[in-house]
């Protein structure tokens, strides 16, 4: 099993380091991590796909799929060379080799380019899925969803947490058609259906994605929180429930802790994480 980290969303908010806490100019960096997994026997996995080919080509042709206000907000920048199409094919291999996405949540710069690999299996919380077809309430609801952008997926898998736990959270295990290695970890608080997903390394030591279970690194690794004004304030205007999104996050805070030599812990959004990913680094 070999994991790629793929940058699939690049935002640019004005602000800074008052968003990244390290940049020197204007604007910020925010990042789409997700993976790309090499199986031997289930083809390649996707978790989570950033931004899509239909997100860069017509984001706002009617079914809107990029939210006009989201777009200001984080200053999106679509590019197609980001999408996961594209930089799946740059390995060598084709959209059709992915035979299985597996989603933290279905916001739209996480879920965008579902629809690039028709041929893919989708699994997603039954939660998730259940909040994100609706009907929604509120500003942030009816608009971090996009059904434009899965629509047309014809193979869905939903689950609920159940069965042997894993380092004290619950867990789904034994994904339809995914080996043992892969589990899906619910995180509740950013969304309902919100999940973290699990990867089991040759090594033994366990990689997990949380997702938006939180934004920033100085918000794991470390007794204490710490995080940009930016990313504080981002984070609760997309929380579904607050009190779940912080037990939650303080729950795989102490897990990066108290787990270090076990378990390897990444979210989506945070750059300085992804390039240490990149370059074969640890946290």
């Amino acid at each position: 099993m070999r994991i790629h980290h793929l940058n699939c969303a690049t935002d640019c908010p004005l602000g800074g380091a008052i968003f990244d806490g390290k940049s020197l100019g204007p604007l910020g960096e925010i990042v789409g991590h997700c993976l790309l997994i090499e199986t031997d026997a289930h083809g390649l996995v996707l978790v989570d796909t950033g931004y899509g080919l239909k997100d860069v080509h017509h984001p706002h042709s009617p079914p809107e799929r990029i939210p006009k206000f989201f777009r200001g907000l984080l200053n999106i920048r679509l590019r197609e060379e980001e999408t996961a199409a594209r930089q799946i094919e740059a390995l060598g291999f084709r959209r059709e080799d992915v035979r299985h996405i597996v989603l933290t949540h279905l916001d739209f710069d996480h879920a965008g380019g579902i629809e690039d690999f028709p041929a893919a299996r989708v699994h997603v919380l039954k939660a998730e899925y259940d909040q994100a077809t609706g009907p929604w309430e509120g500003f942030v609801q009816s608009r971090r969803y996009r059904p434009a952008q899965w629509d047309a997926v014809a193979d869905w898998r939903t689950y609920r947490a159940g069965g042997e736990g894993w380092f004290g959270f619950d867990a789904v295990r034994d994904l339809d058609g995914l080996p043992p290695e892969i589990l899906m970890v619910p995180l509740p608080g950013h969304t309902w259906g919100h999940a973290g997903v699990a990867i089991r390394r040759p090594d033994g030591r366990w990689l997990l994605q949380a997702g938006d279970a939180y934004f920033y690194r100085g918000e794991m690794r470390s007794a204490r929180r710490r995080c940009t004004p930016g990313l504080r304030a981002y984070q609760t205007l997309m929380e579904t429930h607050r009190v779940h999104r912080l037990r939650n996050q303080e729950r795989v805070r102490r897990l990066s802790v108290d787990h270090r030599a076990e378990v390897q812990v990444i979210c989506s959004h945070d750059p300085v994480e992804f390039h240490r990913c990149r370059a074969g680094k640890g946290l």
